[in-house]
C-alpha cells in the first residue's frame, strides 16, 4: 500500500475511533466521557471506575499538555478530543429552581419548564429545615433530568446564596435565607444535602456520587451591589474579626462542614483590602484547612478581571493569575485565566503545579457527578427523565412552601380570613395584582404554571374586578380616582403592592425603604374610600416601612408574600379565604424609613452609641422597628412553656481537666471553645424541652423560635440570638412537646474582638415569645 494511502487509512481509522469515543452530540444525549462502547477507554486509567477518583484524576491531568490544562480553567471548558473529553460548562444556576441563567442549561428541548419554588427569603420564613431539604431534593432531581435529556452542558449549579441579609436595601437580599447566621447555615446544609443527593441527616454521600453539585456563594462578606455610586466590583468591605467570626463566616462553615458542598464561589469584593478570590487565608487556610472543604472554588463572573482592572490589586495580569491560583481558586468564570495563565507560567510567576492542583479539584467533581463513567443514562441517576420535572409532587411542594412562608403582619378585628360564602364581590387593586411573572423573583426558571393573584382570587369570588392603580411598580403615574371607583363597588378590597426586579435585584440596591412612587397615596386613598377595612398584600423581597398602613385602622390586614413562586397566587388566595392558616415568620428585621441615614457601606454589626450607629439585624440593632425578626401572626393562638427537665445550672467546670482562664477586661472566668475541643463541647450539650399548645379554634402549622440572651448584652454580645427552631403542626386544642438540643459551645458562647469564641460564666436566658428560662453557667 502506498505511503499516502496508508496515511489516509490511518487518518480514517483514527477519525472513526474518535467519533466512537467522543460524546454523543444529539440533543437527547448528555455529554460524557469514557464511552464503554469504545475499547480504547480501557487504555486510560482515568476511565476505570474501580480506581479511586484521586488516582483517576491524577492519570487524566498527567496526560494534558499545558495548553489543554489552561483551557480547563474557565467556566466554558472546551473539549479535548484526543482524550474524549467533551466540553463542560461550570456555570448553571438553581437558586429556587433550575434556571436558564448562566450558559449551562437550555429549555429548548422536551423540557421547557421547571418547578419554580418561592424565592429563598420567603422559603426561609417557614423556618422548616425539612421543607428546605425537600426543595433541594426536587431541584436536584429536575437538574439531573435536564442533564439526562441533553439540555445541560454541566451539572454544577451555583446555589445557594447564603450571604447574610445585613442591610434592608440590598437588592439581592431576596435570594438569601435572611439575616440570621444560624438560619442561613441550616438552610445551606438542608438545601445542599437535598440537591446533591445526600440524606437529610447527612453522611450518605461521603465522597461518592453526586446527584448535582451545589456551590455556596458569595464567599465572603458580600452584600452590596450598587448603592449611591458604590459598586460591588470595587467595594472594600472593612470587617472586624469579631463580625467575621459570628456573623459573616458561620453560614459558609456550616455549608462546607455539615452540608459537604462540592463548590464555593469567591465574591467580587475585597475584605480588609484583599480580594476574596486572591485570599489564601480565606480559600485555602480557612475553607480547605480548617473546615475540610473538598471541592472546587470558582470566581464570580469576571471577578479575576475585576481584581486587575478595577481593584488594581496586582501589577500585571500574570501576577493576578498567580495570586488567585496560589490562593486556592480553581476555575475562573470569564476568560482572564485563558488569556494570561500561559504567560504567567512563562514569566515564572506561576508554577505548573498550581494549575495541576486546580485541575485535580475540577476533574474530581466532574467524576463525582458520574461524567467519566460512560453513558450517564446507564449509571446512577440515569433513570431521571422529563417525567420527573414539573411533577404533581414538586408543584404541591412549591405550593406548600408558599403557604407556609407567607407572613401575616396585621389582622385587626380578625378581618381575615374572609368568608367564602358571604362575599359577592371583590376588588383587586395594584400593579402586582395581575402579574404572574413578578411572583417568581430573580434567577428564575420558566415555571410549570403561571397563576396571577387576581386569577387565584377569582376562583373564590367570580365577581372580582381589577385595576392596576399605577402605571407600573415604580408608580410614577397613578390613577387614584379610577382605583377608588373600583374599590367603592366591592364588598372587600385587596391591594397588591410592593416591589419587583426593577426596584431590587442584582446590581440594583434600593435608596429608600418606602413603597415606590405614589403607591402609599394610592393605598391610603383606596382604604379611605372602601366600605370595609382593606387587605394590603406586599409582594417584595426586602423590607418596606409600611408604618402608615400598620397604624391605619382602615387597613385591616397586611400580608407579606415575598416572591412566592409559581404557586404563590394560589397560596395567597387560600390564606385570604381561610383554606390555609398562615404561620410564616419574618426572617429579617423591617427597619423604619430613616434607617437609610446609615451608610450601606458600614459593615459593622454591633452598635456604636458614641457615634449614633445603631447596629444591624435583630441581634445588634437597637433602634425602632416596623416589624421584628421572627414576627408573624396566625388565625390561631399558641401558648408555650418551658418544661422543668431543662437544666437550671451548667457545671462546665466538671467537664474540664484544665484550669479556666480569666478575662482581664471584666474579671469573669471564661473558657475558650477551641481549647475545650470537640469532645467536651459534645458532652456539654443539653436538651431544652418546650411545651406548645394550639389554644385557638383553627388548626395550624407554625415555627417555634427559641432564642438565648446574655445577662450582659452591653459587652458587645447580641441582644439575643436564635439557638433553635422547629416547625410544628397542631390541631385546635392539641398540645405537644419539642426538644431543642443546645450546644453551649455554639449557642451560649460569645465572640471576642479577636474573633475567638469563648463561654463566660454567669446567667443566660432561653427566650420563647414572652417566656424566659434562666440557666447559670458555672466555670
Amino acid at each position: 500500500m502506498p505511503s499516502t494511502m496508508k496515511l489516509l487509512v490511518t487518518a480514517l481509522i483514527n477519525a472513526i475511533c474518535l467519533s466512537l469515543f467522543l460524546l454523543h452530540t444529539e440533543s437527547s444525549q448528555p455529554p460524557f466521557s469514557c464511552d464503554s462502547e469504545n475499547p480504547q477507554t480501557k487504555l486510560f486509567p482515568f476511565c476505570q471506575t474501580t480506581l479511586p477518583i484521586r488516582k483517576r484524576v491524577q492519570d487524566l491531568v498527567s496526560r494534558l499538555t499545558l495548553d489543554e490544562k489552561i483551557s480547563q480553567l474557565v467556566n466554558s471548558a472546551p473539549a479535548i478530543p484526543r482524550l474524549g473529553l467533551p466540553p463542560y460548562e461550570w456555570w448553571s444556576e438553581a437558586l429556587h429552581g433550575v434556571s436558564g441563567y448562566g450558559y449551562g442549561v437550555s429549555f429548548n428541548g422536551r423540557i421547557s419548564s421547571v418547578t419554580s419554588f418561592p424565592q429563598v427569603l420567603l422559603t426561609a420564613a417557614t423556618f422548616d429545615s425539612h421543607l428546605w431539604y425537600r426543595i433541594g431534593q426536587a431541584i436536584g432531581k429536575e437538574a439531573r433530568a435536564v442533564y439526562n435529556e441533553g439540555q445541560a452542558k454541566g451539572m454544577t449549579f451555583w446555589a445557594p446564596n447564603i450571604n447574610i441579609f445585613r442591610d434592608p436595601r440590598w437588592g439581592r437580599g431576596q435570594e438569601t435565607p435572611g439575616e440570621d447566621p444560624l438560619v442561613a447555615g441550616n438552610y445551606a446544609v438542608a438545601y445542599v444535602r437535598g440537591l446533591q443527593g445526600d440524606s437529610f441527616q447527612g453522611g450518605k454521600l461521603n465522597s461518592g456520587h453526586l446527584q448535582a453539585s451545589a456551590c455556596c456563594k458569595h464567599f465572603t462578606a458580600y452584600d452590596l451591589d450598587n448603592w449611591n455610586g458604590v459598586i460591588r466590583f470595587g467595594f472594600n468591605a472593612q470587617v472586624t474579626k469579631q463580625d467575621l467570626a459570628d456573623t459573616y463566616q458561620p453560614p459558609f462553615k456550616s455549608c462546607v462542614k455539615e452540608g459537604r458542598a462540592s463548590g464555593i464561589m469567591c465574591a467580587y469584593n475585597r475584605v480588609n483590602g484583599v480580594p476574596n478570590c486572591a485570599d489564601y487565608n480565606l480559600l485555602t487556610k480557612t475553607a480547605r484547612g480548617e473546615w475540610g472543604f473538598h471541592g472546587y472554588i470558582t470566581s464570580d463572573c469576571d471577578a479575576v478581571a475585576v481584581i486587575y482592572n478595577v481593584q488594581k490589586y496586582a501589577n500585571s495580569p500574570e501576577e493576578t493569575v498567580a495570586d488567585v491560583l496560589k490562593a486556592g481558586m480553581d476555575v475562573n468564570c470569564g476568560s482572564f485565566l485563558k488569556n494570561y495563565t500561559k504567560s504567567a507560567v512563562q514569566q515564572k510567576k506561576l508554577p505548573e503545579s498550581a494549575i495541576d492542583r486546580a485541575l485535580h479539584n475540577l476533574f474530581a467533581v466532574r467524576m463525582r457527578l458520574g461524567l467519566f463513567n460512560g453513558n450517564p443514562n446507564k449509571q446512577l441517576f440515569g433513570n431521571i427523565g422529563p417525567d420527573q420535572v414539573c411533577t404533581q409532587e414538586h408543584q404541591e411542594l412549591a405550593l406548600e412552601a408558599a403557604r407556609n412562608g407567607i407572613v401575616l403582619l396585621k389582622n385587626s378585628a380578625k378581618l381575615l380570613p374572609l368568608s367564602k360564602n358571604k362575599i359577592t364581590s371583590l376588588a383587586v387593586i395594584g400593579p402586582n395584582g395581575n402579574n404572574a411573572y413578578v411572583l417568581v423573583g430573580n434567577y428564575e426558571g420558566p415555571p410549570c404554571k403561571s397563576v396571577e393573584i387576581l386569577k387565584a382570587l377569582q376562583s373564590y369570588v367570580k365577581n372580582t374586578k381589577f385595576h392596576p392603580g399605577c402605571n407600573a411598580v415604580n408608580c410614577t403615574s397613578v390613577a387614584i380616582d379610577d382605583a377608588v371607583n373600583t374599590a367603592k363597588g366591592a364588598d372587600y378590597v385587596v391591594l397588591v403592592m410592593g416591589l419587583d426586579q426593577s426596584q431590587e435585584t442584582e446590581e440594583r440596591d434600593r435608596l429608600y425603604l418606602t413603597l415606590p412612587g405614589q403607591q402609599e397615596s394610592l393605598v391610603t386613598a383606596v382604604a379611605k374610600a372602601a366600605m370595609k377595612p382593606v387587605i394590603l398584600v406586599l409582594v417584595c423581597g426586602g423590607p418596606i416601612d409600611v408604618s402608615f398602613a400598620k397604624y391605619n385602622p382602615k387597613i385591616g390586614s397586611i400580608l407579606w408574600a415575598g416572591y412566592p413562586g409559581e404557586a404563590g397566587g394560589i397560596a395567597l388566595a387560600e390564606i385570604i379565604f381561610g383554606d390555609h392558616n398562615p404561620g410564616g415568620k419574618l426572617p429579617v428585621t423591617w427597619y423604619p424609613k430613616d434607617f437609610i441615614r446609615v451608610p450601606m457601606t458600614d459593615m459593622r454589626m454591633r452598635p456604636e452609641p458614641s457615634s449614633g450607629y445603631p447596629g444591624r439585624t435583630y441581634r445588634f440593632y437597637n433602634g425602632n422597628k416596623v416589624f421584628e425578626f421572627g414576627y408573624g401572626l396566625s388565625y390561631s393562638t399558641y401558648t408555650y412553656e418551658f418544661i422543668s427537665s431543662t437544666p437550671n445550672t451548667l457545671h462546665l467546670n466538671q467537664l474540664l481537666n484544665f484550669p479556666t482562664t480569666t478575662e482581664s477586661s471584666n474579671l469573669l472566668r471564661s473558657l475558650s471553645v477551641s481549647d475545650m475541643g470537640t469532645d467536651i463541647c459534645e458532652k456539654a450539650k443539653f436538651s431544652a424541652v418546650v411545651g406548645v399548645e394550639n389554644s385557638g379554634e383553627v388548626d395550624g402549622k407554625h415555627p417555634v423560635l427559641l432564642f438565648a440572651r446574655h445577662d450582659r448584652p452591653s459587652e458587645g454580645n447580641p441582644l439575643k440570638q436564635l439557638v433553635g427552631f422547629q416547625s410544628v403542626s397542631l390541631n385546635s386544642g392539641e398540645r405537644t412537646e419539642i426538644e431543642f438540643v443546645i450546644s453551649p459551645c455554639e449557642h451560649l458562647s460569645t465572640t471576642t474582638e479577636d474573633g475567638l469564641m469563648v463561654i463566660e460564666e454567669g446567667y443566660r436566658y432561653l427566650v420563647l415569645e414572652d417566656k424566659e428560662y434562666p440557666i447559670n453557667v458555672v466555670i
